[in-house]
């Protein structure tokens, strides 16, 4: 199983986005670069999910998914990858305890938007992520204000690194997060389906 994953070595930053990718958009790059540059990863890997537990109706096949992500990427700091299929995990906290016992030696950041820590508490075993890994949290369109008042930023309050430490996000024990802005861009998948884009 090792050789169908993705390489990283001990002493690397990898940042891990994860989601349905039904389908993958250019705000999907857009934050992996920004991500790359602000948290000073050396790779991002896209978790392209065999499904979501928050969401009622079922992505497009993951092969799909993932084919047509690829079809996105320009830079080779970016990998898209369907680990979650391969490893057997379905839930975010599953996923990370399983990558921190495959890749000894890496350490790996949780990226999401910020649309997605107004709902983190709802998450299977939000604490144990937020207490066991380094998250990023990038600003998207109207979720700023919100995001910054949820309820995981309000416990985590402490942890959370200002904007100019955010380069140092990996370098530190968890909990340990920031939140950062970055130019926006208002590509949503929802959007893309709704106009029949995307099959």
């Amino acid at each position: 199983m090792r050789a169908q994953l993705p390489y990283a070595r001990a002493g690397q930053v990898i940042g891990l986005l994860g989601g349905s990718f039904d389908p993958a958009h250019s705000g999907h790059v857009h934050i992996t670069k920004a991500a790359l540059k602000r948290f000073g990863l050396d790779r991002v890997w896209w978790l392209v999910s065999p499904g979501n537990p928050l969401k009622a109706r079922g992505p497009a096949p993951l092969d799909q998914r993932i084919a047509h992500a690829r079809s996105l990427v320009d830079d080779p700091r970016i990998v898209v990858t369907g680990i979650e299929s391969r490893i057997g995990t379905r839930y975010t906290a599953e996923t990370l305890q399983a990558l921190q016992r495959l890749y000894p030696g890496v350490t790996f950041v949780w990226l999401m938007g910020a649309d997605n820590l107004t709902q983190f508490d709802q998450w299977e075993n939000w604490r144990w992520i937020m207490e066991n890994v380094p998250i990023g949290v990038l600003a998207r369109p109207g979720d700023r204000t919100t995001a910054r008042h949820a309820k995981a930023a309000d416990i985590y309050r402490h942890a959370r690194l200002r904007g100019p430490a955010s380069p140092t996000l990996a370098w530190g024990p968890a909990p340990r997060w920031s939140f950062i802005n970055i130019p926006m861009n208002n590509s949503s998948s929802t959007q893309i389906r709704a106009k029949g884009d995307w099959t």
